[in-house]
Protein backbone atom coordinates (compact mmCIF):
# COMPACT_ATOMS: atom_id res chain seq x y z
CA UNK A 1 0.00 0.00 0.00
CA UNK A 2 1.54 3.26 -1.01
CA UNK A 3 1.59 6.39 1.38
CA UNK A 4 0.29 9.59 -0.33
CA UNK A 5 3.64 11.11 1.24
CA UNK A 6 5.60 9.06 -0.40
CA UNK A 7 7.45 10.61 -3.57
CA UNK A 8 6.18 8.90 -6.78
CA UNK A 9 7.25 8.52 -10.21
CA UNK A 10 4.68 10.45 -11.22
CA UNK A 11 4.82 12.98 -8.52
CA UNK A 12 6.91 16.06 -9.23
CA UNK A 13 8.51 18.25 -6.88
CA UNK A 14 7.68 21.65 -6.36
CA UNK A 15 10.36 23.74 -7.07
CA UNK A 16 11.72 25.87 -3.52
CA UNK A 17 11.67 29.66 -3.42
CA UNK A 18 14.85 31.60 -3.76
CA UNK A 19 17.06 32.07 -0.45
CA UNK A 20 18.34 35.56 -0.42
CA UNK A 21 20.47 35.95 3.00
CA UNK A 22 20.51 39.51 4.19
CA UNK A 23 24.20 41.26 3.70
CA UNK A 24 26.02 41.35 7.22
CA UNK A 25 25.91 44.72 8.39
CA UNK A 26 29.01 46.35 10.19
CA UNK A 27 29.29 49.48 11.73
CA UNK A 28 31.58 51.60 11.19
CA UNK A 29 33.02 55.04 13.50
CA UNK A 30 35.36 57.34 13.60
CA UNK A 31 37.77 57.50 16.43
CA UNK A 32 36.86 60.82 18.43
CA UNK A 33 37.63 60.30 21.59
CA UNK A 34 40.37 59.14 24.03
CA UNK A 35 38.86 55.49 24.77
CA UNK A 36 38.16 54.71 21.33
CA UNK A 37 40.15 52.47 19.31
CA UNK A 38 42.06 54.29 16.42
CA UNK A 39 43.65 52.80 13.03
CA UNK A 40 44.71 55.66 11.83
CA UNK A 41 44.13 60.02 12.22
CA UNK A 42 40.25 59.70 10.91
CA UNK A 43 40.72 56.30 9.45
CA UNK A 44 37.04 54.00 10.08
CA UNK A 45 36.99 51.15 12.28
CA UNK A 46 34.53 48.36 11.51
CA UNK A 47 33.88 47.53 15.57
CA UNK A 48 32.02 44.41 16.02
CA UNK A 49 31.54 44.63 20.26
CA UNK A 50 28.31 42.77 20.11
CA UNK A 51 30.17 39.44 18.25
CA UNK A 52 33.06 40.58 21.05
CA UNK A 53 30.82 40.48 24.15
CA UNK A 54 29.47 37.28 23.01
CA UNK A 55 32.60 35.63 22.57
CA UNK A 56 33.65 36.58 25.66
CA UNK A 57 30.44 35.45 27.88
CA UNK A 58 30.21 32.67 26.00
CA UNK A 59 34.15 31.80 27.25
CA UNK A 60 33.06 33.20 30.67
CA UNK A 61 30.10 31.18 31.11
CA UNK A 62 31.24 27.75 28.81
CA UNK A 63 34.67 27.69 30.92
CA UNK A 64 35.60 23.92 32.59
CA UNK A 65 35.68 26.08 35.92
CA UNK A 66 32.06 27.00 35.38
CA UNK A 67 31.02 23.10 34.25
CA UNK A 68 32.58 20.76 36.82
CA UNK A 69 31.61 21.15 40.51
CA UNK A 70 33.72 21.82 42.99
CA UNK A 71 34.41 17.96 44.76
CA UNK A 72 35.74 17.22 47.64
CA UNK A 73 39.37 15.53 47.99
CA UNK A 74 39.41 11.70 47.19
CA UNK A 75 40.92 10.56 50.86
CA UNK A 76 37.53 11.49 52.22
CA UNK A 77 35.47 10.19 49.35
CA UNK A 78 37.55 6.68 49.58
CA UNK A 79 37.06 7.08 53.62
CA UNK A 80 33.40 7.10 54.03
CA UNK A 81 33.06 4.53 51.20
CA UNK A 82 35.17 2.17 53.72
CA UNK A 83 33.62 2.86 56.14
CA UNK A 84 29.68 2.17 54.67
CA UNK A 85 30.62 -0.63 52.59
CA UNK A 86 31.95 -2.29 56.44
CA UNK A 87 28.49 -1.19 57.76
CA UNK A 88 26.66 -2.82 54.64
CA UNK A 89 29.15 -6.42 55.47
CA UNK A 90 28.46 -6.54 58.90
CA UNK A 91 24.73 -6.37 58.31
CA UNK A 92 24.73 -8.76 55.62
CA UNK A 93 26.51 -11.15 57.79
CA UNK A 94 24.38 -10.63 60.79
CA UNK A 95 21.19 -11.04 58.40
CA UNK A 96 22.76 -14.21 57.00
CA UNK A 97 23.25 -15.65 59.85
CA UNK A 98 20.68 -15.37 62.06
CA UNK A 99 18.02 -18.31 62.51
CA UNK A 100 15.11 -18.50 60.16
CA UNK A 101 13.11 -19.03 64.07
CA UNK A 102 14.43 -15.54 65.00
CA UNK A 103 11.14 -13.23 65.27
CA UNK A 104 13.80 -10.49 64.55
CA UNK A 105 14.56 -11.69 60.92
CA UNK A 106 11.58 -9.63 59.15
CA UNK A 107 12.70 -6.65 60.52
CA UNK A 108 16.53 -7.18 60.31
CA UNK A 109 15.53 -7.64 56.15
CA UNK A 110 13.77 -5.02 56.14
CA UNK A 111 16.63 -2.47 57.44
CA UNK A 112 19.06 -4.43 55.12
CA UNK A 113 17.14 -3.90 52.64
CA UNK A 114 17.52 -0.41 53.09
CA UNK A 115 20.84 0.12 53.35
CA UNK A 116 21.55 -1.76 50.66
CA UNK A 117 19.52 0.51 48.74
CA UNK A 118 20.97 3.49 49.95
CA UNK A 119 24.55 2.16 49.40
CA UNK A 120 23.83 1.35 45.90
CA UNK A 121 22.04 4.59 45.23
CA UNK A 122 25.26 5.89 47.05
CA UNK A 123 27.97 4.43 44.86
CA UNK A 124 26.75 3.36 41.68
CA UNK A 125 27.27 6.56 39.96
CA UNK A 126 30.93 6.99 41.23
CA UNK A 127 33.00 6.05 37.96
CA UNK A 128 36.02 6.08 39.97
CA UNK A 129 34.27 2.95 41.87
CA UNK A 130 33.11 0.94 38.96
CA UNK A 131 36.26 -0.59 38.41
CA UNK A 132 37.31 -1.38 42.28
CA UNK A 133 37.20 -4.97 42.98
CA UNK A 134 34.95 -4.55 46.71
CA UNK A 135 32.49 -2.79 44.48
CA UNK A 136 31.86 -5.12 41.87
CA UNK A 137 32.04 -8.37 45.02
CA UNK A 138 30.12 -5.92 47.20
CA UNK A 139 27.28 -4.83 44.45
CA UNK A 140 27.05 -8.52 43.37
CA UNK A 141 26.42 -9.81 47.01
CA UNK A 142 23.64 -7.50 47.78
CA UNK A 143 22.03 -8.15 44.07
CA UNK A 144 21.89 -11.83 45.61
CA UNK A 145 20.78 -11.42 48.51
CA UNK A 146 17.92 -8.45 47.90
CA UNK A 147 16.97 -10.95 45.28
CA UNK A 148 16.62 -14.14 47.46
CA UNK A 149 14.56 -12.31 49.98
CA UNK A 150 12.15 -9.92 47.02
CA UNK A 151 11.76 -13.54 45.12
CA UNK A 152 10.40 -15.36 48.54
CA UNK A 153 10.24 -13.37 51.21
CA UNK A 154 11.93 -11.80 54.57
CA UNK A 155 11.48 -14.99 56.44
CA UNK A 156 12.37 -17.53 53.96
CA UNK A 157 15.96 -18.98 54.70
CA UNK A 158 18.59 -18.54 51.82
CA UNK A 159 20.28 -22.08 50.53
CA UNK A 160 23.35 -23.14 51.64
CA UNK A 161 24.98 -22.48 48.21
CA UNK A 162 24.34 -19.24 48.06
CA UNK A 163 24.58 -18.77 51.34
CA UNK A 164 28.72 -19.64 51.40
CA UNK A 165 28.60 -17.94 47.57
CA UNK A 166 27.12 -14.12 49.32
CA UNK A 167 29.98 -14.83 52.28
CA UNK A 168 32.49 -15.82 49.87
CA UNK A 169 32.07 -12.40 48.00
CA UNK A 170 31.41 -10.48 51.07
CA UNK A 171 34.95 -11.93 52.53
CA UNK A 172 36.61 -10.96 49.22
CA UNK A 173 35.02 -7.40 49.24
CA UNK A 174 35.97 -6.88 52.76
CA UNK A 175 39.73 -8.41 51.47
CA UNK A 176 39.73 -5.66 48.59
CA UNK A 177 38.69 -3.12 50.98
CA UNK A 178 41.59 -3.45 53.52
CA UNK A 179 44.32 -3.42 50.25
CA UNK A 180 42.65 -0.10 49.33
CA UNK A 181 41.04 -1.94 45.87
Amino acid sequence: MASPTLLTPTSRPKPLPAFNPKPPTTTTTTATTANAPTAGAGVGIPITRRREFLSLAAVATLSPAWLLPARPALAEEDEEYVKDTVEVINKVRTTINMDKNDPNVAAAVAELRDTSNYWVAKYRREKSLLGRASFRDMYSALNAVSGHYISFGPTAPIPVKRKARILEEVDTAEKALSRGR
